[in-house]
């Protein structure tokens, strides 16, 4: 069953204009997660809003506080961010078209499903996506979404079209404040060399089906064996230690185990030795 849209509203480029909905492209049920539970009673735990000086209040008697210094804030009710509440048009009102290589990856955020409605709508959304199809362009827009308002890169996919959420400018850390650091380094060029032969033995179509997340495949694996009564022990495998003495060295053996199909075995550390006992000392004589 497709889910409800997050949105409706008109996707507009010039005077051309479909109904559309947005439809979240991500599902945010697929990680497990807990509640807080008494073990003694087995009742899900409440969370109360609690003042340290007068004990508990109400949720619907608090104000939201900006924290301006420490201890100390600007409080706000909904009064105040009525004042600032975006009126919404309900339009994905297109204003310029990219090339997507413009956009930095860093901006792209989350992703939405633009649907047309059925009816005389669907006509226009296909001369939208049709045109930006032929210009192999990315349209970039604004919308309002929950009270804010959201910048856009909308691109075609199939039928229909994606929309990505932009982040903000300030939003994105500047690279250079942790990669300058990075002290410099000139690789051996023979090094460089056969890491570039790996990295084409290892290339491969992207398929995210392989992609698994074992911490929560080892949590289910734990609430299925609990609900059998057993023990719920789930041993996730480790990687093992390596010790790599001599990049070159490891760097070959990487090759070899590339071209044969197999990674190689992991080398080792040395056991290190027991220190030897010193003999006892002899007892003097009364």
């Amino acid at each position: 069953m497709v889910a409800r849209p997050t949105w409706h509203g008109h996707l507009k480029l010039s005077l051309v204009t479909c109904p559309v909905g947005l439809y979240s492209a991500t599902a945010s049920n697929a990680h497990v997660s807990f509640n807080l539970i008494n073990p003694k009673t087995n009742n899900r735990i409440r969370m109360i809003p609690t003042d340290p000086d007068t004990g508990p209040v109400e949720r619907s008697d608090l104000v939201k506080g900006y924290e301006v210094s420490k201890d100390e804030y600007v409080l706000f009710d909904d009064k105040d961010f009525d004042k600032v509440k975006l009126e919404t048009t309900h339009t994905i009102s297109i204003d310029s078209f990219v090339d997507e290589d413009d956009i930095d990856r860093l901006y792209w955020s989350d992703p939405f499903f633009v649907v047309p409605e059925k009816g005389v709508g669907a006509e226009a959304f296909a001369v939208i996506r049709d045109a930006m199809k032929a210009a192999g362009k990315v349209a970039i827009g604004s919308l309002v979404l929950r009270g804010r308002e959201r910048q856009l890169a909308l691109e075609v996919r199939g039928k229909g079209l994606v929309a990505f959420t932009l982040r903000a400018h300030d939003e994105v850390r500047d690279a250079d404040d942790y990669f300058d650091g990075i002290p410099a380094a000139k690789p051996d060029k023979d090094m460089v060399e056969i890491a570039t032969r790996i990295i084409g033995q290892k290339e491969a179509a992207f398929d995210p089906t392989t992609f698994k997340d074992r911490y929560d495949d080892a949590l289910r694996a734990m609430i299925k064996a609990k609900q059998k009564g057993g023990k719920g022990v789930v041993e996730v495998e480790e990687p093992d230690d390596t010790n790599v003495v001599d990049l070159m060295e490891a760097l070959r053996n990487s090759l070899k185990g590339s071209a044969s199909g197999r990674t190689p075995a992991a080398k080792k550390a040395p056991a290190k030795k027991a220190p030897a006992k010193k003999p006892a000392a002899k007892k003097k004589a009364a």
